[in-house]
């Protein structure tokens, strides 16, 4: 058990506004952080987390020469950066400009004016990214449990993978999508599978209907990711045998208490 806590995080903060920049800069000096180095343009702050490697990038959305898209691709393609996790700052609301950076990976997307529980929210969740602290079962060891993990995207499968070890699972099996998954079913036992909602081809509702009705393992435990994850979205996957749904970003905090859940059911 290795545990992270918010004063020991070392954050690069990239803003273009002087302003917003020390506002941004004393909220998380107010949560404890103490090891901050700043940017104001994209090009400088690539270089600043190539340099110093960052728990975690700090970003607003747009600047004169790029958005946070092409800090996200740099920071996620760098082996330097490997562990770095990202957070999106921004005033932008609109679902399809945020999507791309939900499914890019980001520990958290806060708005701007944000609130400090929010941003507490998000450094907790960071921390625990870059600990390992098992999930504590009744019955079951996490490192032997053996987990069906399904995205279309490799890089989200990357950092849910991630989250799993954090939380002590090792046993992961990977599908790129849902008719990969139902091939693997076919031939391999699983005590929990983790799928995305949207895939092409079979999604993630063609799958957990697969599962339920055809498959030689019914009650196995599903959780489904989104990045729209609301009630009535609910309410709709759990019709097709769904357990569990779960947003992005995929935070350990949310994902601990479900996973616990939804094993100790």
């Amino acid at each position: 058990m290795e545990h992270v806590s918010i004063d020991q995080l070392s954050i690069l903060l990239i803003e273009p506004s002087n302003a917003q920049r020390k506002i941004i800069m004393n909220q998380l000096q107010e949560e404890g952080v103490h090891e901050i180095k700043t940017a104001d343009g994209l090009e400088s702050g690539k270089e600043l987390a190539q340099e110093w490697r960052p728990d975690l990038v700090v970003s607003a959305m747009h600047f004169a020469d790029g958005t946070a898209l092409d800090l996200v691709a740099h920071v996620k393609s760098s082996e330097a950066c490997e562990d770095t996790q990202f957070m999106l700052i921004s005033s932008e609301y609109r679902k399809e400009q945020l999507e791309a950076y939900r499914q890019s990976g980001v520990v958290a997307i806060l708005p701007k004016p944000f609130e400090l529980s929010h941003l507490h929210s998000a450094l907790i969740s960071t921390a625990e990214l870059l600990g390992h602290d098992d999930l504590d079962l009744e019955y079951l060891e996490p490192q032997d449990l053996r987990v069906l993990l399904v995205d279309d995207s490799a890089l989200s499968r990357k950092i849910i993978r991630r989250t799993l070890n954090t939380l002590g699972m090792e046993e992961i099996t990977e599908a790129a999508d849902g008719k990969e998954a139902i091939q693997l079913l076919q031939d391999n036992n699983f005590d929990l599978v983790i799928t995305d909602y949207n895939m092409p081809q079979v999604d993630g509702l063609m799958l957990a209907k697969y599962i339920r009705q055809y498959s030689a393992q019914p009650m196995v435990p599903i959780l489904m990711v989104s990045s729209d994850a609301n009630e009535s979205h609910l309410s709709n996957v759990a019709k097709h045998g769904v357990n569990a749904l779960c947003d992005k970003p995929f935070e350990p905090q949310l994902v601990r208490r479900l996973l616990k859940q939804l094993l100790e059911e």
